[in-house]
């Protein structure tokens, strides 16, 4: 794992989902999939002929903040199934560092328990670029509040989906 810009993350959320951790993981280590629970990205693709989470794989997300739109290339980190996905972001097409996302998954009584965690990575000089581009004057605090959305959906997703018998 890389140590990120600012040691202290931005946004952090928890829920317990009920559903294996397998579960979890097949979904959040899939960009792709992920976009349908996210608040800003939309719509996300693998890079470079691969088609699913490997450290070193790379993938495109595309965002939208109201009638901005931008697109950011990231970087996987981490992919341990079951456990920990995480990847870095950075602004295209300059390569800027943005953040770092990741996904703790830790069993429960009841299925699991998924914590995502934001690191904001960006330079201070490229903060009024980055407000100018997404239209959030308060990054952390929209992390915050996407990271709620994101895991109450993902929630509701995975708890429809009957879950594999015994």
């Amino acid at each position: 794992m890389r140590i990120p810009r600012f040691p202290e993350p931005a946004a952090i959320g928890s829920v317990t989902i009920h559903a294996t951790a397998a579960q979890v993981y097949e979904v959040v280590s899939d960009p792709t999939a992920m976009a349908r629970f996210a608040e800003e990205t939309y719509r996300a693709r693998w890079l470079d002929g691969v088609t699913r989470a490997v450290v070193g794989a790379r993938f495109q997300g595309w965002n939208r903040n109201g009638l901005r739109r931008w697109a950011t290339r990231c970087r996987v980190t981490d992919a341990a199934p079951a456990r920990c996905f995480a990847y870095e972001v950075t602004a295209t097409p300059l390569s800027v560092p943005i953040s770092r996302w990741q996904y703790d998954i830790a069993p429960a009584e009841e299925g699991c328990v998924i914590t995502e965690t934001n690191w904001i990575r960006v330079p201070l000089w490229f903060v009024p670029v980055a407000i100018l581009v997404t239209g959030v004057r308060n990054r952390m605090g929209a992390n915050g509040a996407h990271i709620g959305t994101t895991l109450e959906r993902l929630k509701a997703h995975l708890e429809a989906v009957p879950s594999p018998r015994p």
